[in-house]
C-alpha cells in the first residue's frame, strides 16, 4: 500500500539531554497534518504520546518518560507517512536516589515523583501537561504597561490557571501583534487540545483501574470476613486492632521523620535568611553608602542607588524594609536641601547651576528648582548693581584712580580708551579716571558678566536642556516647558527690571534731571563728584555701547534693550552740549587771561577770535552735525532731530550775541549825537542840502564791520548785517519817535535822511531775503507819517540837485 506523504524525519530535539519528565522541543520534516495524524511517538524506547503536543508539521514538544535505555533515537510515527527515522539522538539523565533516612545538603523535591512499582501504564493528569502556549501560535508580547491592563481589569488575570483568567488580558498581554487569521489558527488549536485533553482524562482513567478494582476487591474481602465474624462492634475485633496498628505506624513515622523535618526546616530558615541577607545587602548599606557618596560629591551614584531601591522597595509592605527605607528617604530628604542650597547659593557658575538642577529633578525635589535658581539670580544681579553704586558713593574706591601713563595716545585704536586731549599737553603726564567713569565702567562690567549666564539659564529652562534621561522618562522636560510658557511674563518682567535698573542708576549719575524726583534719593546722590567733560563723556558711551551690543548678541528682543538705545541717545546730546558749555568757557577764560585789546586798525582781537569760533560753530551746525544726524537716521538711530534742534538752538547763540553786542551798539549810539550835532532843531532847521554826515559815519561802519565778516566767513555776512541793520534802525525810529514835532524843513530832512539809510542797506532788510522784516515796516511807518506833510515840498526836492548816498 502506497503512502501519500514522505515518513517522518527527526533532524532536532532540544535540549539534548536531561532527566525523566523533562521538556522537549522535536524539530524535523513531515511530522504529520495534525494533531490526528500523530499516531506515535518515542524517546529513548519510551512512548511519549501521553505528553505530546502537535505544533506543526516540523515541530512537536513532548515530555521525556523514564526510560530504560540512556541514550536512544527519536521516532515518529504518521497515518499518512508511517514509521519515521532520526538523525539525532537523545541522553537521559538518571538522578542519584536519595532514601528517606540518607541526610542531604538540600531538600529532595518529590513533585515530579512517578510511580514505577507496577508495570500498568497509569495515565498523568492533565493540570501537570498545561502546555505553555495554549493556541500554538507565536507569542508576541505587547508594550502595553502592566499597571494600564490593571486597571482596564481590575481583580482578573491573564494567567489561564487562575480562577479569575480573562481572555482578553492574555490575548493583549501576548498577542497583541497577532493577526486575524493567526488568531483563527490559535482558535483551532485550542480546540484540538479540549478534544485532547477529555482522551487524556480518559486514559487517566483507564490506567488507574486495575488499582480501584484491587482497592475495591480488597475492601469487599474485608467486609465479608468482618460479616463472617461478626464482631465489627465488638472491643478487641479485627477492625479495632487494625486501627491500632495504624496509629502505632503513624507515630512511629512520626518519630523517625522529626528530626529529618526539623532539619530540613531549619536548613531552610538558615538557608532563607543567608538569601534575604546577600539580596537585601544593597538595601541594608544604602544609607551608610549615601552619606559616603554626599561627603565625596558623588551625587549620580546616589541617585543612581536612589532609583534602585525605590523601584525595588518604595511599595513594601515587610515591616524590616519599611523601616530601613525610611532611613534611605531620610537621608534624600538631607540630600535634596544641600543640593537646593547649594543652587542658590551666588556667585555660581552657569554649569553648576544646571547640574544642580539636574539632580534636584532626579529626586523628585518638590516645586520648581530651576525657576527658584531663576528668581534667585535676578534678585542677586539685581542687589549687585546697587551695591555698585553704594560701594562708590560711601568713598571705598576714593574720588580718583590712576590709569598707566601711555607714551603715545593714538597708538591704541579701541574707542574705549582712546582718548583725544589738546596738542599742548606734555606725552608724559598721567591721567586720572574720574570716579563716575568708574562707577559706568563697573555697572557694565557687572551686567555683561552676570546677564549672559542669566539668560542662558532661562534658554535652558524652555527647551529642558535641563534634565537627564532619567527627567525625560520621568516627564520633567514637558513639565518644564509648560511652567516656562507660563511664566514668560514674569521672565520678561525680571529683564526689563534689570534694563531699567541700569538705566536709572547710570542716569543717576550723569543724568540727574532726566529721573522723577521720588527716585532720586534710590539711584542719585552724585551732586557733590567732579562734573565730567567730553572726552569722559565719550568713553562712557562707548562703555554702555559695548554693553548695549553684548546684550543684543545674546537675541534679547529689542523691546527690553530700547530703554538702553534711548539712555545712548541722551549721553550722546549731552555730550555734545557739555563739549560745546565747555568750549565757550575755556574762551572766555582765555579772553580775560590774555586781555585781548582794539588794535590801530579799529578791530580788536577778541572780535577776530570771535568770528573765528563763529565760522567753526556755523561749519560744526550746518555739516559735521547734520552730516552725523543723516548717518544716525541712515543707520536706524532714532531721536536725530533732537540732536538738529540742539545743534541749530544753542550752539553758537552766546558768541554770535556777544559779537553782535560788541559791534552794534557802537554805531547805534553815535546817531544821537550826530544827529544834535551843532544844536539841531527839527522844528528849526534849513532846507535840505544833503545827508549828514552822521548817517555817512554809521553806513561806513557797517561797511567796515561787512568787511571784517567777509574776510573770515561770508556765510555771517547776511545773519551779522541783518542783526547789526537792525539795531540801527531800531535806533533810527526810536530817535524820530522821541521828537514831538517837526518843521516842513525838518520833516524833508528826517524823510531824507530815512530813504538813504533805507536805500543803502535794502539788501539786509528785504522781506524776500532770510532778514527779519521789522525794521524795514518800522522805517515806512516813519516815512508815512511825514508824507502828507512833505507833499508840497517833495517836488521842489526833486527838481533840487541834493546828492544822496550811493550804494
Amino acid at each position: 500500500m502506497s503512502r501519500a506523504r514522505p515518513p517522518p524525519l527527526v533532524t532536532g530535539i532540544s535540549p539534548k539531554e536531561g532527566a525523566a519528565w523533562t521538556k522537549v522541543t522535536i524539530r524535523g520534516e513531515n511530522l504529520g497534518t495534525g494533531p490526528a495524524d500523530l499516531i506515535g511517538l518515542s524517546i529513548c524506547g519510551h512512548n511519549c504520546m501521553l505528553t505530546a503536543e502537535w505544533m506543526s508539521a516540523s515541530k512537536i514538544v513532548c515530555r521525556v518518560g523514564p526510560a530504560k535505555d540512556d541514550k536512544g533515537e527519536i521516532i515518529v510515527t504518521t497515518k499518512s507517512g508511517g514509521l519515521g527515522t532520526s538523525t539525532v539522538s537523545f541522553k537521559l539523565l538518571r538522578p542519584d536516589r536519595i532514601g528517606i533516612l540518607d541526610q542531604s545538603a538540600v531538600w529532595v523535591d518529590e513533585f515530579n515523583y512517578y510511580d514505577m512499582r507496577t508495570d500498568r501504564n497509569k495515565g498523568i493528569s492533565p493540570l501537570s501537561l498545561r502546555p505553555s502556549n495554549p493556541l500554538g501560535i507565536e507569542i508576541d508580547k505587547g508594550k502595553i504597561p502592566q499597571k494600564d491592563i490593571d486597571q482596564i481589569f481590575p481583580g482578573m488575570s491573564g494567567d489561564f490557571t487562575s480562577e479569575n483568567f480573562s481572555a482578553t488580558w492574555y490575548l493583549i498581554e501576548n498577542h497583541t501583534g497577532s493577526s486575524f487569521d493567526q488568531l483563527k489558527i490559535g482558535a483551532n488549536n485550542l480546540k484540538k487540545q479540549a478534544t485532547k485533553k477529555n482522551e487524556g482524562s480518559l486514559a487517566y482513567v483507564k490506567g488507574g483501574l486495575s488499582t480501584f478494582f484491587e482497592a475495591q476487591d480488597a475492601l469487599a474481602a474485608i467486609h465479608q470476613r468482618l460479616e463472617s465474624d461478626g464482631t465489627e462492634k465488638v472491643e478487641g475485633s479485627m477492625t479495632q486492632r487494625l486501627e491500632n496498628i495504624l496509629n502505632r505506624a503513624s507515630d512511629t513515622a512520626d518519630t523517625l521523620f522529626q528530626e529529618v523535618l526539623g532539619r530540613k526546616d531549619k536548613a531552610d530558615s538558615t538557608r532563607n535568611a543567608l538569601n534575604v541577607l546577600q539580596r537585601f545587602k544593597f538595601l541594608f548599606n544604602l544609607p551608610l553608602n549615601i552619606e559616603r557618596n554626599i561627603q565625596k560629591g558623588d551625587y549620580d551614584v546616589v541617585i543612581n542607588d536612589y532609583e534602585k531601591a525605590k523601584s525595588l522597595f518604595g511599595n513594601t509592605e515587610v515591616p524590616v524594609f519599611k523601616k530601613v527605607y525610611a532611613e534611605v528617604e531620610t537621608r534624600i530628604g538631607a540630600l535634596r536641601s544641600l543640593l537646593l542650597e547649594k543652587l542658590l547659593q551666588t556667585p555660581s557658575t552657569l554649569h553648576d547651576q544646571k547640574r544642580y538642577i539636574r539632580y534636584l529633578s532626579d529626586l523628585h525635589a518638590p516645586g520648581d528648582p530651576a525657576w527658584q535658581c531663576i528668581y534667585a539670580q535676578h534678585k542677586w544681579i539685581l542687589q549687585l548693581m546697587q551695591d555698585c553704586r553704594d560701594e562708590f558713593l560711601s568713598g571705598q574706591r576714593g574720588e580718583w584712580i590712576r590709569v598707566s601713563e601711555r607714551s603715545n595716545f593714538h597708538a591704541d585704536p579701541s574707542p574705549i580708551r582712546f582718548l583725544k586731549v589738546p596738542v599742548h599737553f606734555h606725552r608724559a603726564w598721567r591721567f586720572e579716571t574720574p570716579q563716575l567713569v568708574q562707577f559706568v565702567g563697573k555697572l557694565s562690567d557687572v551686567v555683561i558678566g552676570q546677564l549672559p549666564n542669566f539668560w542662558k539659564l532661562w534658554i535652558s529652562y524652555v527647551n529642558g536642556s535641563l534634565f537627564s534621561e532619567t527627567g525625560e522618562k520621568s516627564g520633567q522636560v514637558e513639565k518644564s516647558k509648560k511652567n516656562a510658557r507660563q511664566r514668560q511674563n514674569d521672565f520678561k518682567k525680571m529683564i526689563e527690571e534689570l534694563t531699567n535698573r541700569l538705566v536709572r542708576l547710570i542716569r543717576g549719575a550723569l543724568l540727574p534731571t532726566t529721573l522723577p524726583p521720588a527716585e532720586l534719593n534710590l539711584y542719585g546722590g552724585w551732586e557733590g563728584k567732579t562734573e565730567l567733560t567730553g572726552v569722559w563723556l565719550t568713553q562712557i558711551i562707548h562703555t554702555v555701547r559695548g554693553c548695549h551690543e553684548a546684550l543684543s548678541a545674546l537675541e534679547i528682543p529689542n523691546d527690553l534693550l530700547q530703554v538702553i538705545s534711548d539712555l545712548l541717545l541722551d549721553l550722546r546730546v549731552h555730550c555734545l552740549m557739555m563739549t560745546l558749555l565747555h568750549t565757550t568757557e575755556d574762551v572766555k577764560r582765555l579772553a580775560v587771561k590774555e586781555d585781548w585789546v582794539v588794535d590801530n586798525e579799529g578791530i580788536t582781537s577778541l572780535e577776530q577770535r570771535l568770528l573765528i569760533i563763529l565760522s567753526n560753530c556755523q561749519y560744526l551746525e550746518r555739516r559735521t552735525f547734520l552730516n552725523l544726524a543723516d548717518r544716525f537716521e541712515k543707520h536706524g538711530f532714532t531721536g536725530t532731530e533732537k540732536i538738529t534742534r540742539v545743534s541749530t538752538c544753542k550752539l553758537d547763540r552766546k558768541l554770535f550775541e556777544a559779537y553782535i553786542e560788541r559791534r552794534a551798539d557802537p554805531i547805534a549810539g553815535s546817531l544821537e549825537p550826530g544827529i544834535y550835532a551843532g544844536y539841531f532843531d527839527w522844528r528849526d532847521c534849513q532846507m535840505p542840502s544833503g545827508v549828514r554826515n552822521y548817517l555817512k559815519e554809521a553806513l561806513v561802519s557797517i561797511i567796515a564791520v561787512h568787511a571784517e565778516v567777509f574776510t573770515v566767513s561770508k556765510d555771517l555776512v547776511p545773519p551779522v548785517l541783518s542783526r547789526i541793520v537792525t539795531s540801527v534802525a531800531d535806533e533810527m525810529c526810536r530817535l524820530m519817535q522821541c521828537v514831538s514835532s517837526f518843521s516842513k524843513n525838518g520833516a524833508l530832512q528826517a524823510r531824507l535822511e530815512l530813504c538813504a539809510l533805507r536805500d543803502a542797506v535794502a539788501t539786509y532788510i528785504n522781506p524776500d531775503s532770510k532778514l527779519s522784516s521789522p525794521p524795514s515796516r518800522l522805517l515806512e511807518e516813519l516815512l508815512n507819517k511825514f508824507k502828507s506833510s512833505m507833499h508840497l515840498q517833495l517836488t521842489c526836492f526833486q527838481s533840487s540837485n541834493i546828492p544822496l548816498v550811493k550804494r
